[in-house]
């Protein structure tokens, strides 16, 4: 058992602390990393004994949110943390890519590593600390690690870069991005800007890389103090009797099979090839072995056409992009939708528009509650011509959804100037390589189609790399599955013209120098302006107007202290007039009223009735309102939802009323006008409503009787059928409803 131990470094101008022997003693390793108040422990399982029938390194890596870290009991009724939020997933991810290529190919015992968050300051992100963690238990373990790594999070704020800003001056960064490297190269980055230039995003990164130096030396330290020696990392080797009797019949086939232009042809090739070869070898040597070495053999086959003819499978230039369509309001009813297409990658964004109140309520441990514009992207198995279980999205499609939700985010207008909750669907039809960067290209046709407001179109592309053992690399321009799959990298990057919105790096390598970065972000750049130039094409623009079926947002203010008259007692009023205007209505504490609706009509009659409920009831107003209830001295009646006056016996009729029902019942609609009012206390009458211009009780002629003169009938006798004669209808009253 290892005797508790802490070591420290200052990063930012802050105190970086990681303790070791204290919690978690029975883990293969336990640490704890804090930053200012903000603390996650790390932990490192690993399994005894390889797991069989597997060709992959079985690494996973958990990130556990636990509410209590930041003072916060979960919502629903469990009330208990469930699945993992999007946060999570998204913080999973961020620790695995920099960790999974330092880490031996053929390792196949199982690595489990657990980040749970134990306390948030809210001022200092934990996932920073989750990689830094991650990348101690594995230095300090007998697991082959070609590490350290570290991150830090690069800031951009006036001209100046900060190292690991507060969550709060984040606000004002014109650049949020993750630089994760060893001591000599990049491992992986991750980045959300407003649209800032090539330059200062390949500045932030040395920035980081320099950062990450002390953090290195810090592990390194911690591992020649308390880490144990390594095992020998495992190298995956085929029969040389194996390849003696594949090679011959691979030969020219081989090349015939892969550098096909079309993917599906190019597959079918492939499948055949590997069939054909496992037909005749495969009682003499196991399938499984026959198609690695097959594979083996592709990859160094189509790295090597790379780098030394320049050729690529689809036959295109480096620097090629593959044939480009778009199309824009492609279906009837939505709200606005974008199709684009990429060679055989197709995606389908359809955006939907809401009220404010449809915002999505996040519970995690952020400092944002709510969120106003969701991307979210679904990879369907026909979209690789694949038969699989459809089920909720996975790590892959919250991952790809967040970064191009990331990449659109920079443009979409402001709540003040477009008060609607926007959601934005990625539906990838198919797939042939960086779908997530067709995400983006598809989001922004299809954000302008839905009469959004936004600032320009973004575009996006991912750059591919091959590298050779004597140093030389070649960076690939729109790459395809199969380059990616048998690349060395992923670097993708979206932007408008104006410059950069998101940035996500991946690689195979341990690590990537500065000059693949800067060729990667020109190559970039050059295909960014050519994709938004066919865009532009099709919509450059946004829609004058939003969709005829997309709701209308109406914007009004109103005293903040008259809130409280709209939504009534209970909510009631508010209920009351959404009912009867079906619209939707949402209040901020300003005083900001957004009214929803597809009909004009109704948002104008909700809003004359909001309007009503909040202006001063003024004595000589005429209102039409609603009998609510009948006493024996008058008439209730609500002029507005939930304002109420009465009318007073004597002001019901310009005559003698000896019974208010025979003038008004509950229900009727009678037009009154308000004629005093005391402490909050309104007095109507009906009978001034109708006066003429001028006119009052005292101009007003007087009656002669209470009643004209009853016409003269003959007395009914007891069993006669005869009803008795109807009420006279008083002229000068149109509120007055017939009598029955």
């Amino acid at each position: 058992m290892l005797t508790p131990s802490s070591f420290q470094c200052e990063v930012g101008g802050k105190t970086l602390t990681i303790s070791t022997g204290k919690l978690a003693t029975q883990a293969t390793a336990a640490v704890t990393v804090t930053y200012g108040e903000t603390v996650v422990l790390v932990t490192l399982g690993v399994s005894t004994n390889p797991r069989e029938g597997i060709d992959f390194l079985p690494l996973t890596v958990d990130y556990e949110e636990r509410l209590y870290a930041a003072g916060k009991i979960p919502g629903g009724f469990i009330r208990r943390e469930g699945r993992p939020s999007q946060e999570a997933t998204l913080a999973s991810r961020l620790t695995d890519r920099p960790i999974r290529p330092l880490l031996p190919k053929a390792w196949r015992r199982e690595i489990q590593i657990i980040i749970t968050v134990l306390s948030v300051d809210q001022q200092n992100d934990p996932d920073i600390l989750a990689i830094i963690g991650g990348s101690t238990v594995l230095s300090v373990s007998s697991v082959p690690f070609a590490g350290p790594v570290s991150a830090v999070r690069v800031g951009y704020i006036n001209d100046e870069y900060i190292l690991n800003p507060t969550l709060a001056q984040m606000e004002g960064s014109a650049l949020d991005m993750v630089v994760a490297s060893t001591r000599e190269k990049v491992v992986m980055l991750e980045a959300g800007a407003k649209e800032v230039s090539e330059d200062v995003v390949f500045e932030a990164i040395r920035f980081g890389h320099e950062a990450n130096k002390a953090i290195i030396d810090l592990q390194e330290q911690m591992r020649q103090a308390i880490g144990i020696p390594k095992e020998t990392t495992p190298v995956q080797d085929f029969s040389l009797e194996m390849a003696a009797c594949v090679d011959p019949l691979l030969q020219v086939k081989l090349e015939q099979s892969l550098f096909q232009a079309d993917k599906v042809d190019r597959e079918q090739w492939m499948d055949d090839l590997q069939a054909e070869i496992a037909g005749k070898l495969g009682e003499q040597f196991h399938r499984a072995d026959i198609a690695a070495y097959i594979d083996d053999q592709v990859r160094k086959l189509l790295r090597s056409n790379i780098l030394e003819r320049g050729r690529r499978v689809s036959s295109r230039a480096l620097d090629e992009l593959r044939q480009i369509t778009c199309e824009a309001g492609v279906l009837p009813r939505t709200h606005g939708t974008g199709l684009f297409n990429r060679g055989r990658t197709q995606v389908l964004a359809i955006t939907t528009l809401g009220s404010t109140r449809q915002e999505q309520q996040l519970d995690g441990l952020g400092i944002e509650e709510t969120k106003r514009f969701m991307h979210h992207y679904n990879f369907p198995p026909f979209s690789t011509g694949e038969v699989r279980r459809l089920g909720s999205p996975g790590r892959r499609e919250i991952g790809h959804g967040a970064l191009a939700e990331r990449a659109l985010l920079p443009i979409i207008p402001r709540e003040e100037d477009f008060p609607y909750t926007i959601r934005l669907v990625s539906e990838v039809l198919s797939s042939n390589g960086s779908t997530s960067m067709a995400s983006v290209c598809a989001g922004s046709l299809s954000l302008m189609d839905a009469g959004i407001p936004v600032k320009s179109p973004v575009a996006g592309i991912s750059i591919g790399l091959v590298t050779g053992d004597d140093g030389r690399f070649a960076t690939l321009t729109d790459i395809e599955g199969i380059e990616d799959n048998y690349g060395d990298m992923d670097f993708k990057v979206a932007g408008t013209p104006e410059g950069i919105t998101a940035i996500q790096l991946d690689i195979k390598l341990k690590g990537i120098p500065f000059a693949v970065i800067e060729e990667a972000l020109a190559r970039a750049k050059k295909a960014r302006f050519q994709i938004l130039e066919t865009m532009n094409r099709t919509i450059s623009t946004s829609r004058v107007e939003v969709s005829r079926y997309a709701p209308r947002m109406y914007k009004m203010k109103i005293d903040p202290d008259k809130i409280g008259a709209v939504i009534g007692s209970g909510g009631k009023t508010i209920r009351t007039i959404t009912e009867v205007t079906k619209t939707t209505i949402d209040i901020e504490q300003d005083g900001t009223v957004i009214i929803g609706s597809t009909d004009e009509a109704s948002a104008r009659k909700a809003i004359e009735i909001i309007e009503g409920l909040t202006k001063e009831i003024e004595v000589g107003t005429v209102y039409t309102g609603k009998v609510t209830r009948v006493l024996a001295f008058g008439a209730i009646v609500e002029i507005l939802p939930g304002k109420d006056g009465m009318v007073h016996i004597s002001e019901l009729a310009p005559y003698r009323v000896a019974n208010v029902e025979d003038v008004v019942k509950v229900g009727d609609e009678v037009t009154v006008k308000v004629i005093r009012v005391e402490d909050g206390k309104i007095a109507l009458s009906r009978k001034a409503a109708f006066e003429k211009p001028g006119e009052s009780a005292e101009t007003r002629p007087p009656h002669t009787a209470p009643h004209p003169p009853p016409t003269h009938r003959p007395p009914m006798s007891r069993d006669s059928d005869q009803r008795p004669p109807r009420p006279p209808q008083h002229r000068g009253f149109p509120d007055r409803k017939p009598y029955p």
